[in-house]
């Protein structure tokens, strides 16, 4: 699975302006976002779709970002791993 690429990344600009919204996150290049020094989030792209690896307690999760339910959690889970 590859790295989300600047086409897919077009597709995914309404939630990249979403996550560019939370506190604590820095867009160091365009899909992938930092959380201080540590790496916290990037896309990937796929036949199946896109997806997000999501660090949450320290690891990284895959989450399938295509439908707005699938958006929607990827967000929530985003918000909730930010918290101290």
């Amino acid at each position: 699975m590859k790295h989300a690429g600047p086409d897919a990344l077009d597709r995914l600009e309404p939630v990249l302006a979403e996550l560019r919204k939370l506190e604590g996150l820095r867009e160091r290049k365009r899909g992938t976002f930092y959380r201080g020094s540590s790496a916290f989030l990037h896309f990937h792209e796929d036949p199946a779709g896109f997806f997000a690896d999501l660090k949450e307690d320290g690891e990284f999760v895959r989450v399938p970002a295509n439908s707005r339910r699938e958006i929607a959690l990827l967000l929530s889970r985003a918000r909730r791993a930010l918290r101290p």
